[in-house]
């Protein structure tokens, strides 16, 4: 009885600490999304309310049809499933062979792989700065589709990686001897189970390309080839921060990412699970 009595009171702890910081991180989103709903006079009121006076759309008005906002999140839209496609693809086939064939040196192989995605990103913007001028491809989407799959595909492949070795070969194994090439036994057999350790991938390639703001700021200047991250930062002028247009916009842009949470929450859960088992 002692110890069911501990394990309730246990229980009830973490789920008061967890809701404690659920809370807190709720917190800016509902500001964010009452000052969106505000008009100027309103937001700049002391003291402020929590509850706006009138659901005000005047801020969503603006943002999607009298500015560029719907090409940036367009932008951003085309070049994250970009990145998510080919990282996730490279990520896939070079962890499946890490996993399964006996490479010769591969732990080195591995531990090389890790560090290219643990060097700076300041570290990097001026070479690349250099060669992306040099090549022709500064101010297009290209250059930012070649630098978010070249960060995020070493780390995708680190974890895929721990959850291939987590999955049984006798599988494989009887899947070859049934006739299957080991090509047709990775397409058929281990990619339809390896969809959690892939979704989460892909969840989180699609945080770091939509979030990111350094790369995007500095390989594209063009108004027309900004992305979301960047478009935020317009609304912040000389003049001071134009806090309602500023939280409507950004509402708008964290909808994709929710959505991709909520299809994705269980087979994120189960795949980094998975992918931290071995590595």
């Amino acid at each position: 009885m002692v110890k069911k009595k501990d394990g309730r009171l246990e229980a009830v702890l973490v789920y008061i600490v967890l809701t404690f910081f659920a809370l807190l991180i709720l917190v800016p989103i509902v500001w964010g999304l009452s000052t969106s709903f505000k008009s100027t006079g309103e937001v700049s009121r002391f003291p402020p309310s929590l509850i706006p006076d009138s659901l005000n759309l005047e801020n969503f008005i603006k943002v999607l049809f009298h500015s560029n906002f719907s090409t940036y999140f367009g932008n951003s839209l085309l070049v994250t499933g970009i990145c998510i496609v080919i990282s996730t693809i490279v990520a896939g086939h070079a962890a499946y062979a890490l996993a399964r064939f006996r490479i010769k040196h591969r732990e080195q192989i591995m531990f090389a792989i890790l560090m290219t995605g643990m060097v700076p990103a300041v570290a990097l913007l001026i070479p690349l700065y250099i060669m992306f001028v040099r090549m022709g491809l500064y101010n297009t989407r290209i250059v930012l589709v070649l630098v978010y799959t070249a960060w995020r595909t070493p780390m995708l492949t680190w974890m895929l990686k721990g959850f291939f070795e987590s999955t049984p070969q006798a599988i494989e194994e009887a899947a070859m001897i049934d006739g299957s090439t080991r090509v047709q036994t990775f397409y058929q057999i281990i990619v339809p189970i390896s969809q959690p350790a892939i979704s989460s991938s892909a969840l989180l390639t699609a945080v770091y390309v939509w979030n990111d703001f350094l790369v995007s700021f500095t390989f594209v200047t063009k108004e027309n080839l900004r992305t979301v991250s960047v478009g935020l930062y317009g609304y912040i002028t000389q003049y001071g921060v134009q806090w309602g247009e500023l939280m409507a916009a950004v509402m708008i842009t964290i909808i994709p990412i929710i959505i991709l949470f909520v299809c994705l929450q269980r087979r994120f859960v189960d795949g980094m699970a998975a992918g931290a088992v071995k590595g």
